[in-house]
């Protein structure tokens, strides 16, 4: 194997980047600050189908269960004109996306990882980082410096006390959207047949997106309306999606316990130093609204992989290498950051004159299948779509 990298976070970012450098042949040691015992993760994921494709060819997705298929897409907004229906067969894909429990494919990442004898720590924070044009050297609190041709950050941005890696540069575009995010399962009436919902409102999207049997429900509101929300019984909590969402499945029949969490964008760049590149929420941070955060950041593993199996053992990591790697990311993540920060702004309304506009925006796109499968194929590939 060539000489190694260091990959400091062991969730799925860093795993798929793990597992994608090991079938370049490139010798990984990753490091987790959380100890390996640690409680999963109760969120929900939503996969793009190009993201299938990245664990289908990492022998990851053969694994995982409890995974849905979403084949189409409603799209609306509430109280105005103009719907968009999205479907796999019109752009010939098995399925849009997949929505599976984020401890489903952890678990299947973490076995992935063992399997293929890669060296993962776990209980080990990264304290620091010092970087040359040689090598960068990791700080961990047990005392020990870790040198490497190639750090890669993809620690998930965490402020948390388990991430103590030195702060990210400042963020080149950062916003703070006002709003949280109330996330549970929901059961309807109707059953979903795997259509998922995107649905816009002046106080924020709300999505459903299926998942077994239920939905996975993201509704955005105002900090204190979110927080109103989270806070309701169940029955005062599904009437009022009700009413908010409509009645497109039926009613609501039940829900799991809400939790909320903030909303932001944050985008830092891939580059941090010399030697040092940071993938998936590490380089940016985005709004869940159209699900690309996640997917952005797993191709963001893929191609700095892809990358570094290109380049010669002398090159891994250096300056010129990682200058390529920011750019061919440039056009996907700032792609993706612009439509769901545009997404937010111009739908999180309820101006007379943009309402109108954007049902017409909604209906153009629902009668031109040309631009109906451009956008949807960006959706799912990002920028190579």
């Amino acid at each position: 194997m060539n000489s190694g990298v260091r990959i400091v976070g062991a969730g799925p970012v860093g795993a798929v980047c793990a597992l994608a450098l090991c079938q370049q042949g490139i010798a990984v040691q990753v490091l987790e600050a959380q100890p390996e015992a640690a409680r999963a993760d109760g969120r929900t994921l939503a996969l793009s189908y190009g993201s299938q494709l990245i664990l289908e060819r990492l022998g990851v997705w053969r694994r995982l269960q409890d995974v849905t298929p979403i084949t189409r897409i409603h799209i609306s907004q509430r109280g105005a004109l103009g719907v968009t229906r999205l479907t796999a067969e019109e752009v010939d894909v098995t399925a849009l996306g997949y929505v599976l429990p984020y401890a489903t494919l952890t678990a299947a990442l973490k076995q992935a990882l063992a399997e293929a004898e890669i060296a993962v720590e776990y209980g080990v924070a990264v304290t620091g980082i010092e970087s040359d044009a040689a090598a960068a050297t990791l700080h961990t609190d047990d005392g020990r410096r870790l040198a490497a041709p190639l750090v890669v950050v993809a620690d998930g941005g965490r402020g948390d006390a388990a991430s103590k890696v030195r702060a990210a540069p400042a963020p080149k575009l950062q916003r703070d959207y006002e709003q949280l995010a109330v996330v549970c399962e929901v059961q309807t009436e109707l059953p979903h047949d795997n259509q998922a919902y995107e649905r816009f409102t002046p106080q924020g999207p709300a999505a459903l997106l299926p998942k077994g049997d239920r939905y996975a429900l993201v509704w955005t509101a105002s900090h204190a309306d979110a927080e109103r929300i989270a806070a309701l019984d169940d029955a005062a909590f599904l009437a009022e999606l009700y009413r908010h969402f409509g009645g497109r499945q039926g009613l609501f029949l039940s829900a799991s316990p809400r939790k909320t969490f903030p909303l932001k964008l944050a985008y830092v760049g891939s580059t941090a130093a010399d030697r040092v590149v940071r993938i998936g929420n590490a380089a940016q941070t985005l709004h869940p609204v159209s699900g690309q955060g996640f997917n952005i950041g797993l191709r963001d593993a893929w191609e700095l992989a892809s990358l570094c199996g290109d380049a010669s053992p002398d090159a891994l990591g250096n300056a010129a290498m990682l200058a390529a790697y920011a750019r061919g990311r440039r056009v996907d993540v700032l792609g993706g950051v612009g439509f769901t920060d545009f997404l937010v702004r111009v739908f999180s309304n309820d101006i007379a004159p943009v309402r109108h506009a954007r049902g017409l925006g909604l209906l153009a796109l629902e009668l031109c299948p040309p631009l109906k499968n451009f956008v949807a194929r960006r959706m799912i590939f990002g920028a190579r779509g």
